[in-house]
């Protein structure tokens, strides 16, 4: 697998690089954080250890459904669902449809790399 580099970004500074690319005029350099966050506090609320272990659980044993994710992680479904869609937004993990339209959720990732100025 490989890393994510994340960023922590103002909305104002978000909103300003953003309309800078679609304008042509920032291009992205490599390297960069792909996903951003407001703040440290919700970067630290969506990879809490919680859900950092969730993650690490995902990429080693590849469940086949959410309900063999609950089994395996001891979270209830409900929570497991929520929180999956959560980490889909950023692009953390992808939810497939597997078998049965049952819904296995991918790690992306193997590693996360915080890139934050002061």
């Amino acid at each position: 697998m490989k890393t994510l580099k994340v960023g922590i970004a103002s909305y104002a500074e978000m909103k300003a690089r953003s309309l800078a690319i679609a304008n042509g005029e920032y291009k992205p350099k490599r390297g960069e954080p792909k996903v951003w966050f407001l703040s440290l506090e919700s970067f630290a609320k969506v990879l809490s250890d919680r859900n950092r272990m969730l993650l690490k659980t995902i990429a080693e044993k590849e469940p086949e459904s959410l309900a063999e994710l609950a089994e395996i992680s001891g979270r209830a479904k409900s929570n497991l669902s929520r929180t999956l869609h959560t980490l889909e937004q950023y692009g953390l993990v992808q939810l497939e449809k597997g078998q049965k339209g049952k819904i296995a959720p991918r790690a992306l990732y193997s590693e996360i790399t915080l890139d934050m100025r002061i």
